[in-house]
């Protein structure tokens, strides 16, 4: 009988051992999604890259978005499969405005991964300005702090020679360790679950805020990232004619 209640006792703390696991590796590890006051933030906008697979743009325009970013790039040879259809799909739906992002590698040189974005934007008009994707998610632990800010410095010089505007978009972790007090000068996209965004920001720092990964729209059959701007309509107009060349 001492036995049964042991192995019973062992199994059940077994079990209580894997709840806890899968809650601290999973449950509380997915994002949340936060439903943002339309009236403080009337701008709508989506960021898509072919993870998404195939997308009704003109669906898409019809949901009164008002920008679109794309995945155009990661490191010094990635292409995204999609960039090219989606990016002509997205102007002939007549999107309201689109940009294009790059995936920074920490462990690759800066001037290349500017002139493999290039090489993607080549023949295409922005209307936001270039992205460079920054967070530590699937890059390398082990390149230093100031040796990627030297590869960014790198990339953003070569981007503003040939004529591009900079953004960073980043989340919480990557702010700390690679903007705060650096690259103020740059507009900066963040990406945070929380609200306000990031309380180290006073609220004029940041500029767009994807604030969901588990947004819907009919035009697609995936998830997609909701993002807004931290202003009015005729603030984010004004935005978009300071912000790009």
């Amino acid at each position: 009988m001492r036995a049964k209640i042991w192995i019973i006792g062992s199994l059940l703390t077994l079990l209580l051992l894997a709840g806890g696991v899968y809650y601290y590796a999973v449950v509380r590890t997915v994002p949340r999604s936060l439903t943002v006051d339309a009236d403080l933030f009337p701008v709508k906008g989506l960021d898509l890259s072919a993870h998404n697979g195939e997308v009704d743009f003109r669906r898409l325009a019809g949901d009164s978005i008002d920008f679109l970013m794309l995945k155009a790039t990661e490191g010094t040879t990635f292409k995204d499969p999609r960039f090219h259809f989606n990016y002509l799909k997205a102007r002939d739906a007549g999107i309201k405005a689109i940009g294009a992002y790059h995936f920074f590698r920490f462990d690759t040189d800066g001037e290349m991964q500017a002139i493999n974005f290039l090489n993607s934007l080549r023949g295409k008009t922005l209307d936001l300005p270039a992205v460079i994707d920054l967070e530590e998610w699937t890059n390398p632990t082990d390149v230093d702090t100031e040796e990627v800010v030297c590869r960014l410095r790198a990339m953003i010089a070569y981007l503003e020679r040939n004529g591009h505007n900079v953004m960073f978009y980043t989340n919480k972790d990557g702010y700390r360790r690679f903007l705060e007090n650096r690259f103020e000068e740059y507009p900066l996209w963040i990406c945070s679950f929380t609200d306000p965004p990031l309380d180290e920001l006073s609220d004029d720092r940041w500029d767009l805020w994807q604030y969901s990964h588990h947004g819907w729209t009919e035009a697609c059959d995936t998830k997609v990232d909701l993002n807004t701007f931290n202003g009015s309509r005729d603030e984010w107009l004004n935005w978009l004619r300071a912000s790009t060349f």
